[in-house]
């Protein structure tokens, strides 16, 4: 263990790799896109009812981010908090709980999307069967967040000419359209691994205090990661259109809980 603790900047080998393999997979997606090659929609793991599907992308998604920023938190947190992991566990014990959580944190994020479609497939057969204005607003306010100029003069238009059968049939679109674009967005990052490590710090650091940056102050790592598990919470419950997994990083935090239940009873299994 003595070996990664030269400088505070040293990193044991499974979280120096990950870290390695995101940088790369991120510069390889910005040098693909402007070849036409878009690996976010070939690794970014869709919901299994979108014809993009494929099973590796329960784990290839791990390895994609949307723009720097989404990369950089995360694989600051990897490096913070995830190298101390390593160095108590061991390479072999961390990299299995990095693709538990990780998982877990996808089965989790898909069944809720799961959930989310089928309610939006049958809000839009309602449509599609007794098309109005009422309803298509109702249906553009609950699944879009950021409507487009010409969505919303639809929806504010149409009320004046309601059995206009050219507006029918452009409500009948939208809603196909909203439809299709909520099945075949791909979700991408370590996110919900990286919310399991943060749940493995405090787990079993609970009284280390960490330093916020808004507020500065020091908070215990047992209140910080219960305190980020309820704002989670909170957002995937309110918050469903904000493009953000909100329930994947819940399932990073609850496989990660299961799995250190899990090594604790059966201290004899390694991994």
């Amino acid at each position: 263990m003595n070996q990664y603790q030269t400088s505070p900047f040293s990193m044991p080998p499974v979280v120096k790799n990950l870290i390695l393999i995101n940088i790369v997979m991120l510069v390889a997606t910005y040098a693909l896109r402007n070849m036409g090659i878009d690996l976010t929609e070939i690794l970014g793991l869709h919901y299994p009812g979108s014809p993009h599907f494929r099973p590796y992308q329960f784990v290839t998604h791990l390895f994609m981010h949307g723009d720097f920023w989404h990369l950089f938190f995360n694989m600051f947190a990897l490096f913070m908090f995830g190298k101390v992991l390593e160095m108590v566990w061991g390479s072999k014990r961390f990299l299995v709980y990095f693709f538990v959580t990780g998982l877990g944190a996808a089965i989790l994020h898909s069944f809720v999307t799961y959930l989310e479609i089928s309610s939006i497939q049958k809000s839009a057969a309602a449509f599609i069967n007794t098309p109005s204005p009422e309803l298509l607003a109702a249906f553009v306010k609950a699944n879009l967040s950021h409507p487009s100029t010409g969505v919303m003069d639809l929806v504010n238009n149409w009320g004046d000419a309601p059995n206009n059968p050219l507006l029918i049939q452009q409500g009948v679109d939208v809603v196909r359209a909203i439809l299709e674009l909520k099945i075949d967005i791909p979700t991408v990052g370590a996110s919900g691994a990286i919310f399991g490590i943060l749940l493995g710090f405090g787990y079993l650091f609970p009284n280390t205090e960490l330093m916020l940056l808004f507020p500065p102050v020091p908070i215990k790592a047992k209140y910080f990661v219960m305190g980020y598990g309820a704002i989670e919470l909170y957002l995937g419950i309110t918050e469903s259109n904000s493009n953000v997994a909100h329930f994947a990083h819940l399932g990073g935090m609850l496989f990660g809980f299961i799995l250190l239940r899990y090594w604790g009873k059966h201290s004899n299994k390694f991994y």
